[in-house]
């Protein structure tokens, strides 16, 4: 994981800042188009997702 990575925190253990996402994709799709992680975290520039939408692609119901 890298600073400008976007990863599940499934514990809630991770330092730094958090940010609640539904576990749907069609959230993290406007939560991206929103530019709303930058944001939530306070960074400059996008963040890495991929991590992100692959457990949410994972974990959402069927």
């Amino acid at each position: 994981m890298n600073k400008d990575e976007c990863v599940p925190d499934h514990r809630g253990t991770l330092p730094g800042r958090g940010a609640y996402l539904h576990p749907a994709v069609v959230c993290l799709d406007l939560a991206v188009r929103r530019r709303a992680f930058p944001r939530a975290f306070k960074v400059q520039g996008p963040l890495d997702t991929e991590a992100l939408r692959h457990h949410v692609e994972q974990s959402a119901p069927q």
